[in-house]
């Protein structure tokens, strides 16, 4: 913890500097979108896509070309978008599925470093939950799922001391919120299961008292919450660490403001442990590990065939 506190204040400058400088950029806001509800989600899709695009232009014409890239696949047939915003590292919301439809819902909210060059990447939001939504597939055929990839937030850097507090967090979790309220207006009598990775963990542990019915925790730094009672959900929480996450060697302490308190993991938290397997920290939702399946598992509710860690 003290090697990883010295590099954040030391990068603290620097990390501030490039943070202006995103959010500076030459992108524009994005436009104002329909409510989220079932009748609306046509027309969202459709203005969402229009920012896409003329975020893309934007890159192709400053020479930013990484980004361009990646703008140019979100724009591929078939794929669908709630949110984005180009501006600064990016926000994005994908949904993998019908949302209309769906049975079940299972959000992803990834953790630090989270960008729109890196979303389409297993490691990251999109990409694993693409990954997710194969595996549930596989698992459990004709099952209706729908994946949404929440990259809603500004995902704070890991070299930046924004990440060691729930600044970041708690703005996220408002956003967050306001994600599962429109689902009970899309998806009315969905199961809603959240998969929070990492720092996505403390956005979930700030957003008390969602009205969901799985919330697995991962490759967390702990949530601010001292054990499941006071994230005041009615939800079956469920936490897994991977035997090579160095997130392990992390104190789970919370002073001044600083760290997130209480290993999700430990008895005194008061979660179900699942087997995470032996991979490294952004290896969860690769595809065939043990991690991957057993989180398809939480997300289409099988708890019975969830294995223990």
């Amino acid at each position: 913890m003290h090697r990883y506190a010295a590099v954040s204040a030391v990068l603290a400058v620097t990390a501030s500097v490039t943070s202006a400088q995103a959010g500076s950029g030459p992108y524009a806001a994005p436009a104002a979108l329909p409510e989220l509800s079932s009748s609306a989600l046509a027309a969202r899709y459709n203005a969402v896509r229009h920012d896409i695009g003329r975020a893309r232009a934007t890159a192709e014409r400053v020479g930013d070309t990484g980004r361009a890239r990646a703008l140019g696949a979100f724009l591929k047939p078939g794929r669908r978008f709630l949110s984005f915003d180009a501006r600064g590292h990016g926000r994005v919301v994908e949904v993998l599925g019908d949302l209309g439809r769906a049975d079940r819902i299972a959000v992803v909210v990834p953790g630090a470093d989270g960008n729109l060059t890196n979303f389409d990447s297993w490691k990251w939001a999109g990409g694993g939950a693409r990954a997710l939504q194969e595996q549930a597939r596989r698992t459990a055929p004709g099952t209706r799922l729908t994946v949404v990839a929440w990259l809603g937030y500004d995902s704070p850097s890991t070299l930046s001391p924004a990440v060691l507090g729930t600044g970041h967090a708690d703005d996220a979790a408002r956003d967050l919120r306001t994600l599962i309220a429109g689902f009970g207006r899309t998806s009315p009598g969905a199961r809603i299961g959240l998969l929070c990775h990492s720092y996505g963990s403390v956005v979930c542990g700030r957003a008390k008292g969602l009205p969901v019915d799985e919330i697995a925790l991962y490759g967390s730094p702990g949530t601010t919450a001292g054990s499941v009672a006071d994230l005041r959900t009615t939800a079956k929480v469920w936490a897994g660490r991977a035997r090579g996450d160095w997130m392990q060697y992390i104190p789970k302490v919370r002073m001044a403001g600083l760290g997130f308190g209480r290993d999700p993991l430990s008895p005194a938290f008061g979660a179900r442990r699942f087997d995470a397997g032996a991979g490294p920290h952004s290896a969860y939702l690769k595809p065939g590990s043990t991690a991957l399946r057993n989180l398809a598992l939480i997300a289409l509710g099988r708890d019975a065939e969830v294995r223990h860690g």
